[in-house]
């Protein structure tokens, strides 16, 4: 069975997957502010590129907590 809880030396990890998602979120906001009217190639490309990270990082950072359910069983 898996803990709920992390071990003390795994909390840093977890913190800095937390981080991570944050700034890759941040970042993804910073780009859609700035993002032109009518986006070009490029842009589009950027975008996807920003959301995927974000996706990665989001993944990461749920990879090391198992949630209970809130069903009881």
């Amino acid at each position: 069975m898996t803990d709920l809880y992390p071990a003390a030396d795994e909390r840093e990890l977890l913190r800095r997957a937390a981080a991570a998602h944050t700034a890759a979120v941040r970042e993804c906001e910073a780009f859609l502010r700035r993002l032109p009217e009518v986006p070009d190639p490029a842009d589009l490309a950027e975008y996807a590129n920003l959301l995927t990270r974000e996706e990665q990082t989001r993944a990461d950072r749920q990879a090391g907590l198992a949630i209970a359910s809130l069903e009881a069983e």
